[in-house]
């Protein structure tokens, strides 16, 4: 789910935003960065909060 809130938040940012991802999920640490991979969009950070809590900072790309 953090993945599909993911894109569909980076569809309403303009190109240079940046949004931070909060999840909880621990699949969303392949996950997004996979999905990032093969997108216009740059990560900028990851990181984890605690032991369940994960946070990305993404660039909106074009």
């Amino acid at each position: 789910m953090p993945l599909l809130k993911t894109k569909l938040a980076l569809r309403d940012l303009s190109p240079g935003q940046v949004l931070e991802v909060m999840a909880t999920d621990a699949g969303s640490l392949v996950d997004i960065p996979r999905y990032l991979e093969k997108s216009p969009h740059t990560l900028l950070s990851q990181s984890e909060a605690d032991a369940d809590r994960y946070i990305f900072l993404i660039s909106c790309g074009v």
